[in-house]
């Protein structure tokens, strides 16, 4: 596939915003752009979650651009990193999860971005790589070897550890390791740029040393930002359950993004979209109401389909603006005597029991069979039920029949 070198289209994601700084500079990584090179890109993802958010998806539509113009777009899936967990967001140690957990993981992963990239393009396909493919063969040798690369005040160096001493907490020795093993998966790929969160430069960097001192090669490190709410720091996280999810329905994720506040319209925009920043200027001032209905529109576009965001649209005007209780509605199975709490945990319907006495001491549950509003904590059910959780969830309980 011919490189492309237009310096516009060049222009019009590197200054987009969602690329917030380039290393070692941006005008270097650019003159390579123009130069008519082919590189090899990639990012990586720990399979730590069974979901991804529309932040994963941003930095998914970034790699796909690099594809466009030409170049090979590698998606990493660290199935063998995932086992020990990246810790720079972690106070404390993270669980060690199996084998079976991050395999499926990876296979929810792969039905969810299946339109964020054109994995069936037959000149320039994506790669998709696993890193347990090398990690997991390296002997003790292997890994002394590289690790006398590294010295530990090097390591000692990241912010995170350094809150974790600062607290009194502990490091283990394995999560040392992580930085190392997730930098050297740019030595084995032989990257010429890696795309990467503000929360993994740390790691990145640590791929550039070991990139440089065993391959003799430079590496560029691309780092976008992490859609961070600009009024209360929250970010979205697959690790703590926050953000807008992708393992979803079209009305779900609809009603989601209808339900950000109105200081992430823009960022939604920019980040999950490709829609003009001039563009985007001119439908904010239409108002929030109407401006967040034309990214939830978009952005289930490109997750699903025209159809389907059409659709969700539709049934989102029903619910909301005419009041109307939705025709079609996410449908569980449940056990007579079951704890809704866990019902609703158990089929990921809400992420914890503390979201749920959170909604329920919020008079946010509200049994639509028999208008009223659940304010037991400890409701069991005993029969069908239609609920509304907030305002703009509906699913129906029904009993299994035996």
């Amino acid at each position: 596939m011919k490189v492309i070198t237009d310096e516009k289209k060049i222009d019009e994601f590197l200054n987009r915003g969602v690329i917030i700084n380039i290393l070692p500079t941006k005008e270097d990584f650019k003159k390579l752009l123009m130069s008519g090179k082919r590189i090899r890109i990639y990012i990586g993802f720990d399979a730590t979650a069974d979901t991804l958010h529309l932040s994963h998806a941003k930095n998914i539509m970034l790699l796909e651009e690099f594809r466009k113009l030409g170049h090979e777009a590698i998606l990493l899936f660290g199935d063998f990193t995932a086992r020990i967990g990246d810790p720079s967001d972690q106070i404390g140690t993270r669980k060690i999860l199996s084998v079976k957990e991050i395999l499926q993981n990876v296979k929810n992963w792969k039905i969810q971005i299946k339109n964020l990239m054109d994995f069936n393009n037959k000149e320039n396909p994506p790669r998709v790589l696993f890193n347990s493919k090398w990690l997991a063969k390296m002997t003790m040798e292997e890994v002394l070897e590289l690790a006398s690369h590294i010295t530990v005040g090097q390591m000692i160096e990241r912010d995170m550890f350094q809150k974790r001493m600062r607290d009194g907490k502990y490091i283990f020795l394995h999560e040392f390791l992580y930085p190392l093993m997730q930098g050297y998966d740019s030595v084995v790929m032989e990257v010429d740029a890696e795309l990467c969160g503000t929360d993994q430069t740390f790691n990145a960097l640590m791929g550039r040393t070991l990139l440089r001192k065993l391959k003799n090669k430079e590496k560029f490190i691309v780092i976008i930002n992490l859609m961070e709410n600009p009024k209360t720091g929250e970010l979205m996280s697959k690790s703590k359950g926050t953000g807008v999810f992708l393992n979803t329905t079209p009305i779900k994720m609809f009603g989601a993004i209808m339900a950000q506040p109105d200081e992430m319209i823009e960022i939604l925009f920019i980040n999950c979209t490709r829609i003009s920043k001039e563009e985007i200027k001119k439908i904010i001032k239409q108002g929030p109401f109407e401006a967040k209905k034309k990214v939830a529109k978009e952005i289930t576009k490109i997750i699903f389909s025209e159809k389907e965001a059409k659709e969700a649209e539709k049934d989102f005007s029903n619910t909301f603006q005419k009041k109307e209780i939705p025709k079609k509605m996410e449908e569980i199975k449940f056990k007579v005597g079951e704890l809704l709490s866990e019902v609703l945990v158990k089929n990921k319907v809400l992420f914890s029991k503390g979201e749920w006495r959170r909604l329920v001491f919020g008079n946010a549950i509200h049994d639509l069979s028999k208008n009223k509003t659940i304010l037991d904590v400890d409701f069991r059910i005993s029969e069908d039920l239609t609920l509304k959780i907030g305002k703009k969830r509906f699913l129906k309980l029904k009993i299994v029949k035996k």
